[in-house]
């Protein structure tokens, strides 16, 4: 019999080891869809852990007319905030409290 799959990790963090030294709190997108928040500063080249599930409050873009609760976020990591524009940005989760325009922080469910 072949083994089909192997258990590996529960999933609400990954592993990752960045070429250059990450912050605690930093927000890093791995490829075109997946995203993570990191835990603990993570120096480069070294392995450390990614959050990808979890509640965040996430700073956000200004002058955006706010974010409804339950809108899709998405992270702008060109500007480095969270943002309901889809477009050339990753996918963070849903928001799960309104946010308003001058508010600087939104509170995000991670989901991937």
């Amino acid at each position: 019999m072949t083994v089909k799959a192997n258990f590996v990790q529960r999933g609400d963090s990954i592993d990752h080891t960045p070429g250059s030294a990450v912050a605690a709190g930093d927000v890093v997108v791995l490829g075109a869809a997946l995203l993570g928040i990191a835990k603990l500063d993570i120096p480069a080249n070294t392995l450390g852990a990614l959050a990808v599930v979890g509640v965040f409050d996430v700073v956000k873009a200004s002058g955006d007319g706010g974010i409804a609760a339950g809108a899709a976020v998405y992270w702008d990591d060109t500007a480095k905030v969270a943002t309901t524009t889809s477009a050339a940005n990753t996918l963070m989760g849903k928001a799960l409290a309104a946010a308003g325009d001058t508010d600087t922080s939104v509170r995000v469910r991670l989901s991937q």
